[in-house]
């Protein structure tokens, strides 16, 4: 299994426990649920994804030192 795969396992949930913790109701308007949804799982993933290659580049680094 990939080290990046069990990376994105664990950082998935960790970003979207993060965004949940915000309050972005007071941007959108009312009733759009789904819309907010959507925002929380789309900035999560980008947000895991970033924080997947930042580990995987650091590592990178110190192996080769």
């Amino acid at each position: 299994m990939s080290i990046k795969l069990i990376l994105y396992c664990i950082f998935i949930p960790f970003s979207i426990w993060i965004m949940t913790s915000t309050n972005l109701d007071k941007i959108f308007k009312k009733n759009s649920i789904m819309q907010i949804h959507c925002l929380y799982l789309v900035l999560s993933l980008c947000l895991s994804y970033l924080l997947v290659n930042f580990f995987v580049d650091i590592y990178g680094t110190v192996s080769l030192l």
